[in-house]
Protein backbone atom coordinates (compact mmCIF):
# COMPACT_ATOMS: atom_id res chain seq x y z
CA UNK A 1 0.00 0.00 0.00
CA UNK A 2 0.99 3.66 -0.28
CA UNK A 3 2.19 5.77 2.60
CA UNK A 4 4.28 8.90 3.14
CA UNK A 5 7.45 8.12 5.10
CA UNK A 6 10.00 10.30 6.84
CA UNK A 7 13.26 8.34 6.81
CA UNK A 8 15.23 10.51 9.26
CA UNK A 9 14.29 13.20 11.74
CA UNK A 10 15.19 16.60 10.33
CA UNK A 11 14.30 15.87 6.72
CA UNK A 12 11.81 18.36 5.27
CA UNK A 13 10.35 16.13 2.56
CA UNK A 14 8.29 12.96 2.78
CA UNK A 15 8.80 10.00 0.50
CA UNK A 16 5.53 8.57 -0.88
CA UNK A 17 6.15 4.84 -1.26
CA UNK A 18 4.16 1.86 -2.50
CA UNK A 19 5.93 -0.82 -0.46
CA UNK A 20 4.55 -0.09 3.02
CA UNK A 21 2.49 -2.63 4.97
CA UNK A 22 0.30 -1.94 8.00
CA UNK A 23 1.24 -4.48 10.67
CA UNK A 24 0.19 -5.64 14.11
CA UNK A 25 -3.37 -6.71 13.40
CA UNK A 26 -4.75 -9.15 15.93
CA UNK A 27 -6.85 -9.30 19.11
CA UNK A 28 -7.97 -5.89 20.32
CA UNK A 29 -6.95 -4.19 17.06
CA UNK A 30 -8.75 -2.80 14.03
CA UNK A 31 -7.60 -2.17 10.48
CA UNK A 32 -8.78 1.17 9.07
CA UNK A 33 -8.88 2.38 5.48
CA UNK A 34 -7.99 6.07 5.76
CA UNK A 35 -10.23 8.28 3.62
CA UNK A 36 -9.17 11.76 4.72
CA UNK A 37 -6.52 13.20 6.99
CA UNK A 38 -5.57 16.70 8.01
CA UNK A 39 -2.07 18.09 8.15
CA UNK A 40 -1.45 19.37 11.67
CA UNK A 41 1.54 21.47 12.72
CA UNK A 42 2.42 18.71 15.18
CA UNK A 43 3.31 16.57 12.17
CA UNK A 44 5.89 19.18 11.15
CA UNK A 45 7.13 19.36 14.73
CA UNK A 46 7.68 15.61 14.78
CA UNK A 47 9.47 15.77 11.45
CA UNK A 48 11.91 18.44 12.62
CA UNK A 49 12.46 16.88 16.04
CA UNK A 50 10.61 19.40 18.21
CA UNK A 51 8.24 16.62 19.27
CA UNK A 52 9.92 13.30 20.11
CA UNK A 53 9.07 10.51 17.67
CA UNK A 54 11.16 7.49 16.63
CA UNK A 55 12.08 7.34 12.93
CA UNK A 56 11.50 6.20 10.29
CA UNK A 57 7.84 7.02 10.67
CA UNK A 58 4.62 7.75 8.83
CA UNK A 59 3.33 11.17 9.95
CA UNK A 60 -0.33 12.03 10.38
CA UNK A 61 -2.63 11.62 13.37
CA UNK A 62 -5.72 13.62 12.36
CA UNK A 63 -7.60 11.07 10.26
CA UNK A 64 -10.90 9.38 9.50
CA UNK A 65 -11.93 6.37 7.47
CA UNK A 66 -13.77 3.06 7.54
CA UNK A 67 -13.02 -0.16 9.36
CA UNK A 68 -11.81 -2.98 7.11
CA UNK A 69 -11.30 -5.67 9.74
CA UNK A 70 -11.91 -6.19 13.45
CA UNK A 71 -9.72 -8.33 15.69
CA UNK A 72 -10.87 -10.83 18.29
CA UNK A 73 -12.22 -9.38 21.48
CA UNK A 74 -13.24 -6.04 19.97
CA UNK A 75 -16.75 -4.96 20.87
CA UNK A 76 -18.85 -2.12 19.52
CA UNK A 77 -17.08 -1.94 16.17
CA UNK A 78 -17.64 -3.83 12.97
CA UNK A 79 -16.47 -3.91 9.39
CA UNK A 80 -17.72 -0.92 7.43
CA UNK A 81 -18.09 1.42 10.41
CA UNK A 82 -17.13 5.04 9.75
CA UNK A 83 -14.65 6.23 12.38
CA UNK A 84 -12.34 9.05 13.29
CA UNK A 85 -8.89 8.45 14.73
CA UNK A 86 -8.26 9.20 18.40
CA UNK A 87 -4.49 9.44 18.81
CA UNK A 88 -4.76 9.70 22.60
CA UNK A 89 -7.19 7.00 23.74
CA UNK A 90 -7.93 6.54 27.44
CA UNK A 91 -7.33 3.20 29.10
CA UNK A 92 -10.00 3.80 31.74
CA UNK A 93 -8.03 2.23 34.57
CA UNK A 94 -4.98 4.39 35.30
CA UNK A 95 -4.94 7.06 38.05
CA UNK A 96 -5.54 9.88 35.54
CA UNK A 97 -8.56 8.14 34.06
CA UNK A 98 -9.97 7.36 37.50
CA UNK A 99 -9.66 11.05 38.41
CA UNK A 100 -11.63 11.97 35.31
CA UNK A 101 -8.59 13.41 33.53
CA UNK A 102 -8.68 10.98 30.64
CA UNK A 103 -6.74 13.36 28.38
CA UNK A 104 -3.71 12.80 30.65
CA UNK A 105 -3.77 9.03 30.24
CA UNK A 106 -0.36 7.81 29.08
CA UNK A 107 -1.58 4.58 27.49
CA UNK A 108 -1.90 6.19 24.07
CA UNK A 109 1.63 7.58 24.20
CA UNK A 110 2.96 4.07 24.70
CA UNK A 111 1.65 3.22 21.23
CA UNK A 112 4.16 5.62 19.70
CA UNK A 113 7.02 3.32 20.66
CA UNK A 114 5.65 0.29 18.82
CA UNK A 115 6.10 0.10 15.03
CA UNK A 116 2.82 -0.40 13.17
CA UNK A 117 4.17 -0.40 9.61
CA UNK A 118 6.81 -2.40 7.77
CA UNK A 119 8.82 -1.98 4.58
CA UNK A 120 11.28 -4.36 2.94
CA UNK A 121 14.04 -2.43 4.71
CA UNK A 122 12.58 -2.82 8.18
CA UNK A 123 9.97 -1.57 10.62
CA UNK A 124 8.34 1.86 10.45
CA UNK A 125 6.58 3.74 13.24
CA UNK A 126 3.34 5.67 13.01
CA UNK A 127 3.35 9.17 14.46
CA UNK A 128 1.65 9.22 17.88
CA UNK A 129 0.96 5.52 17.44
CA UNK A 130 -1.22 6.16 14.38
CA UNK A 131 0.29 7.34 11.06
CA UNK A 132 -2.63 8.52 8.96
CA UNK A 133 -0.59 9.52 5.90
CA UNK A 134 -1.20 6.00 4.67
CA UNK A 135 -3.93 4.13 2.86
CA UNK A 136 -4.40 1.77 5.81
CA UNK A 137 -3.39 1.69 9.45
CA UNK A 138 -3.72 -0.86 12.26
CA UNK A 139 -4.44 0.61 15.69
CA UNK A 140 -5.90 -0.39 19.03
CA UNK A 141 -9.68 -0.54 18.91
CA UNK A 142 -10.09 2.37 21.32
CA UNK A 143 -8.36 4.62 18.77
CA UNK A 144 -11.34 4.16 16.43
CA UNK A 145 -14.34 6.29 17.39
CA UNK A 146 -17.56 5.82 15.38
CA UNK A 147 -18.96 8.92 13.67
CA UNK A 148 -22.52 9.64 12.50
CA UNK A 149 -23.34 9.17 8.83
CA UNK A 150 -23.89 12.90 8.28
CA UNK A 151 -20.33 13.82 9.25
CA UNK A 152 -18.02 13.82 6.19
CA UNK A 153 -14.65 12.16 6.56
CA UNK A 154 -12.75 15.42 6.14
CA UNK A 155 -14.76 17.08 8.93
CA UNK A 156 -14.34 14.06 11.21
CA UNK A 157 -10.58 14.14 10.61
CA UNK A 158 -10.34 17.74 11.82
CA UNK A 159 -12.36 16.91 14.92
CA UNK A 160 -9.83 14.17 15.64
CA UNK A 161 -7.20 16.73 16.67
CA UNK A 162 -7.10 20.42 15.76
CA UNK A 163 -10.73 21.32 16.33
CA UNK A 164 -10.96 19.39 19.59
CA UNK A 165 -7.71 20.92 20.82
CA UNK A 166 -8.75 24.50 20.05
CA UNK A 167 -12.37 24.33 21.13
CA UNK A 168 -11.43 22.45 24.28
CA UNK A 169 -8.81 25.01 25.28
CA UNK A 170 -11.54 27.67 25.40
CA UNK A 171 -14.41 25.57 26.73
CA UNK A 172 -12.69 23.02 28.99
CA UNK A 173 -9.36 24.44 30.11
CA UNK A 174 -9.81 28.21 30.29
CA UNK A 175 -13.60 28.13 30.65
CA UNK A 176 -13.97 31.48 28.92
CA UNK A 177 -16.68 33.59 30.53
CA UNK A 178 -19.34 35.53 28.63
CA UNK A 179 -18.56 39.20 27.93
CA UNK A 180 -14.84 38.65 28.59
CA UNK A 181 -11.87 39.85 26.53
CA UNK A 182 -9.71 37.31 24.71
CA UNK A 183 -6.50 37.39 22.69
CA UNK A 184 -5.33 34.43 20.59
CA UNK A 185 -1.67 34.38 19.54
CA UNK A 186 -1.23 32.08 16.54
CA UNK A 187 -4.12 31.67 14.12
CA UNK A 188 -3.59 28.46 12.21
CA UNK A 189 -6.22 25.73 12.34
CA UNK A 190 -5.97 25.28 16.12
CA UNK A 191 -5.91 29.01 16.83
CA UNK A 192 -8.98 29.53 14.65
CA UNK A 193 -10.69 26.77 16.62
CA UNK A 194 -9.81 28.59 19.86
CA UNK A 195 -11.43 31.71 18.40
CA UNK A 196 -14.57 29.76 17.55
CA UNK A 197 -14.63 28.29 21.05
CA UNK A 198 -14.28 31.72 22.64
CA UNK A 199 -17.09 33.02 20.46
CA UNK A 200 -19.29 30.07 21.44
CA UNK A 201 -18.61 30.97 25.09
CA UNK A 202 -19.84 34.51 24.50
CA UNK A 203 -16.58 36.47 24.68
CA UNK A 204 -17.15 40.15 23.90
CA UNK A 205 -13.75 40.95 22.36
CA UNK A 206 -11.60 38.40 20.57
CA UNK A 207 -8.31 39.71 19.19
CA UNK A 208 -6.49 37.45 16.75
CA UNK A 209 -2.70 37.85 16.55
CA UNK A 210 -0.69 36.42 13.65
CA UNK A 211 2.14 37.63 11.38
CA UNK A 212 0.41 36.29 8.24
CA UNK A 213 -2.16 38.68 6.76
CA UNK A 214 -4.24 35.88 5.21
CA UNK A 215 -4.62 34.23 8.60
CA UNK A 216 -5.64 37.50 10.20
CA UNK A 217 -8.31 37.92 7.53
CA UNK A 218 -9.50 34.36 8.12
CA UNK A 219 -9.69 34.95 11.88
CA UNK A 220 -12.19 37.76 11.31
CA UNK A 221 -14.41 35.42 9.30
CA UNK A 222 -14.38 32.89 12.13
CA UNK A 223 -15.40 35.26 14.91
CA UNK A 224 -12.46 37.47 15.89
CA UNK A 225 -13.56 41.05 16.53
CA UNK A 226 -10.14 42.37 15.56
CA UNK A 227 -6.99 40.93 13.97
CA UNK A 228 -3.53 42.40 14.40
CA UNK A 229 0.09 41.66 13.57
CA UNK A 230 2.33 40.80 16.55
CA UNK A 231 3.84 44.29 16.64
CA UNK A 232 0.34 45.75 16.95
CA UNK A 233 -0.66 43.70 19.99
CA UNK A 234 0.55 46.23 22.56
CA UNK A 235 -1.60 48.91 20.96
CA UNK A 236 -4.62 46.59 20.91
CA UNK A 237 -4.08 45.83 24.59
CA UNK A 238 -4.01 49.55 25.38
CA UNK A 239 -7.08 50.39 23.29
CA UNK A 240 -9.30 47.48 24.24
CA UNK A 241 -8.37 46.88 27.87
CA UNK A 242 -7.10 50.32 28.92
CA UNK A 243 -3.66 48.77 29.29
CA UNK A 244 -4.82 46.32 31.94
CA UNK A 245 -4.52 43.22 29.77
CA UNK A 246 -6.94 40.64 28.44
CA UNK A 247 -9.02 38.34 30.62
CA UNK A 248 -7.80 35.34 28.63
CA UNK A 249 -4.79 34.98 26.36
CA UNK A 250 -4.19 31.80 24.38
CA UNK A 251 -0.70 30.93 23.12
CA UNK A 252 -1.09 28.63 20.11
CA UNK A 253 2.46 28.72 18.74
CA UNK A 254 4.49 26.60 21.15
CA UNK A 255 7.39 29.02 21.72
CA UNK A 256 8.68 30.47 24.97
CA UNK A 257 8.95 33.93 23.40
CA UNK A 258 5.29 34.05 22.39
CA UNK A 259 4.29 32.54 25.72
CA UNK A 260 6.13 35.36 27.48
CA UNK A 261 4.30 37.87 25.30
CA UNK A 262 1.04 36.14 26.14
CA UNK A 263 1.85 36.32 29.86
CA UNK A 264 2.55 40.04 29.65
CA UNK A 265 -0.67 40.59 27.68
CA UNK A 266 -2.79 38.86 30.33
CA UNK A 267 -4.33 41.06 33.02
CA UNK A 268 -3.55 40.54 36.70
CA UNK A 269 -5.75 37.71 37.88
CA UNK A 270 -6.40 36.67 34.27
CA UNK A 271 -5.72 33.40 32.50
CA UNK A 272 -2.88 32.43 30.18
CA UNK A 273 -3.75 29.21 28.36
CA UNK A 274 -0.82 27.46 26.63
CA UNK A 275 -2.06 25.40 23.68
CA UNK A 276 0.99 25.22 21.41
CA UNK A 277 3.23 22.15 21.62
CA UNK A 278 6.84 23.24 22.12
CA UNK A 279 10.32 21.78 22.38
CA UNK A 280 11.92 20.14 25.41
CA UNK A 281 14.80 22.63 25.44
CA UNK A 282 12.68 25.80 25.07
CA UNK A 283 12.18 27.15 28.59
CA UNK A 284 9.49 29.64 29.63
CA UNK A 285 10.49 31.80 32.57
CA UNK A 286 8.64 33.97 35.07
CA UNK A 287 10.15 35.52 38.16
CA UNK A 288 8.83 34.54 41.55
CA UNK A 289 7.62 38.03 42.44
CA UNK A 290 5.43 38.51 39.37
CA UNK A 291 4.13 34.99 39.69
CA UNK A 292 2.98 35.75 43.24
CA UNK A 293 1.99 39.40 42.83
CA UNK A 294 0.06 39.24 39.54
CA UNK A 295 -1.78 36.01 40.36
CA UNK A 296 -2.14 35.09 36.72
CA UNK A 297 -3.32 31.56 36.09
CA UNK A 298 -1.08 29.60 33.72
CA UNK A 299 -3.05 26.71 32.29
CA UNK A 300 -1.53 24.28 29.77
CA UNK A 301 -4.11 22.55 27.61
CA UNK A 302 -3.35 19.10 26.19
CA UNK A 303 -5.75 17.91 23.48
CA UNK A 304 -8.45 20.28 24.65
CA UNK A 305 -8.11 19.48 28.33
CA UNK A 306 -11.15 17.25 28.74
CA UNK A 307 -12.75 13.92 27.92
CA UNK A 308 -12.06 13.65 24.20
CA UNK A 309 -15.07 11.48 23.41
CA UNK A 310 -17.38 14.06 24.94
CA UNK A 311 -15.43 16.79 23.14
CA UNK A 312 -15.96 15.03 19.79
CA UNK A 313 -19.70 14.87 20.43
CA UNK A 314 -19.81 18.53 21.40
CA UNK A 315 -17.90 19.60 18.28
CA UNK A 316 -20.33 17.68 16.08
CA UNK A 317 -23.32 19.21 17.89
CA UNK A 318 -21.96 22.76 17.50
CA UNK A 319 -21.16 22.10 13.83
CA UNK A 320 -24.63 20.73 13.13
CA UNK A 321 -26.18 23.77 14.82
CA UNK A 322 -24.11 26.15 12.72
CA UNK A 323 -22.34 27.52 15.79
CA UNK A 324 -18.90 26.64 14.42
CA UNK A 325 -17.62 26.48 10.85
CA UNK A 326 -15.49 23.42 10.12
CA UNK A 327 -15.75 23.31 6.33
CA UNK A 328 -14.18 26.76 6.17
CA UNK A 329 -11.09 25.54 8.00
CA UNK A 330 -10.14 23.44 4.98
CA UNK A 331 -8.32 25.88 2.72
CA UNK A 332 -6.50 23.33 0.55
CA UNK A 333 -7.12 19.79 -0.67
CA UNK A 334 -4.42 17.50 -2.05
CA UNK A 335 -3.83 13.86 -2.84
CA UNK A 336 -1.26 11.84 -0.93
CA UNK A 337 1.20 12.16 -3.83
CA UNK A 338 1.11 15.94 -3.29
CA UNK A 339 1.84 15.80 0.45
CA UNK A 340 5.03 17.85 0.15
CA UNK A 341 3.05 20.69 -1.42
CA UNK A 342 0.83 20.62 1.66
CA UNK A 343 3.89 20.82 3.93
CA UNK A 344 5.10 23.90 2.05
CA UNK A 345 1.66 25.51 2.35
CA UNK A 346 1.69 25.04 6.11
CA UNK A 347 5.25 26.31 6.50
CA UNK A 348 4.40 29.46 4.53
CA UNK A 349 1.24 30.09 6.52
CA UNK A 350 -1.00 30.03 3.45
CA UNK A 351 -3.15 27.18 4.77
CA UNK A 352 -5.31 26.76 7.85
CA UNK A 353 -5.90 23.07 7.32
CA UNK A 354 -5.02 21.01 4.29
CA UNK A 355 -7.18 17.93 3.73
CA UNK A 356 -5.28 15.02 2.26
CA UNK A 357 -7.63 12.71 0.40
CA UNK A 358 -6.28 9.17 0.43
Amino acid sequence: MRAAVLHETGQDKLDVLDDVEATGFGPGKVRIRIRATGLCHSDLSAMNGVLPQPAPFVPGHEGAGEILDVGDGVGGLRQGDRVLMCWLPACGGCPSCKRGQTHLCLAGFMNAGTPNFRRPGGEVFGFAGTGTFAEEVVVAADCAVPIPDDVPYEIAALIGCGVTTGLGAALNTAKVEAASSVAVIGCGGVGISVIQGARACGAAQIVAVDPVAARREAALRFGATEAVAPDELADAKARITGGEGFDYVFEVVGKSATTRTAYETTRRGGTLCVVGAGALDDTFQVNMFELFFDEKRILPSLYGGGDVLRSYERAIALWRAGRIDLEGLITHRVRLAEINDALDQMRSGTSLRTCIEI
